[in-house]
């Protein structure tokens, strides 16, 4: 890649973070997309349940539009054990099952090694774990494994778990103030902002941490090809330019 005029990578954040500044590199990394309920609406979150269940669960949350992250200033406990009754039960079903909802780690040491880092992020204070009483969440096979749903729950989002994103369906739950949201979120591929408040969708427009951003009840993972994110591959191999014609007298 060194040696190339322009190429693309995806990869981890670690990954990312190596091509930082380099303009030769398109590099995309984890999406951290996540949604965030303010205090007009939020005593009202049971309304929004199936559009942050779709988006934490559907494409099996593989992608980095799937949210990894819910911020609402109350009733999070609440929010995240409903998404838990949803999600949790959820079963490792084969490809060929077309109600199957997971995708299998086709490199079982992946879905291992995913395992045990969430299990570091619960044992932090102030965390837990909302899916505990739906079963094992690694399921191992004789070629491949899965990792089924998790919801937590994180009361601050000084907690590592808040800013943390897996390739599958996992999200965090966390509480916070809606005035310091937007302070904290850090990068957010796709936001959808749940209000109607005109001062906060003023904020959240602005808000340079988020490169797109939804407002009302729109599912992370709602895609339209006309607004593509991250840029495109003509932004990758093309170079911009402007041109202006005026006819000879």
């Amino acid at each position: 890649m060194t040696k190339t005029p322009r190429s693309m990578i995806f990869g981890s954040a670690q990954t990312v973070a190596q091509h930082a500044g380099n303009p030769k590199v398109q590099a995309h990394g984890p999406g951290f997309s996540k949604i965030l309920i303010g205090d007009d609406v939020v005593d009202q979150w049971e309304s929004f349940l199936d559009v942050m269940v779709e988006s934490v669960l559907s494409n099996s949350g593989r992608s980095c539009i799937n949210c990894s992250g819910i911020w609402a200033s109350r009733h999070t406990r609440e929010i995240a054990q409903a998404i838990a009754e949803k999600i949790g039960p959820v079963e490792a079903t084969p490809p060929s099952d077309p109600e199957a909802k997971l995708a299998a780690f086709t490199v079982p040491a992946m879905a291992t090694g995913t395992h045990a880092m969430v299990q570091q992020d619960l044992a932090e204070s102030g965390v837990e774990d909302m899916t505990a009483s739906f079963g094992d969440k690694l399921i191992e096979r004789e070629h491949c494994a899965y990792l089924r749903p998790m919801v937590v729950h994180a009361d601050s989002p000084d907690r590592q778990v808040a800013s943390k994103e897996y390739m599958f369906p996992f999200v965090s739950v966390v509480e916070c103030p809606e005035k310091e949201m937007l302070g904290r979120i850090g990068p957010t591929l796709v936001g959808t902002v749940l209000t109607q408040n005109e001062a906060f969708i003023q904020s959240a427009g602005a808000c340079w941490e988020s490169d797109r951003a939804n407002f009302g009840p729109i599912p992370t993972t709602r895609w339209n090809w006309l607004q593509p994110h991250e840029g495109t591959i003509i932004d990758c191999l093309f170079r911009s330019r402007a041109y202006q014609i005026a006819e000879f007298a």
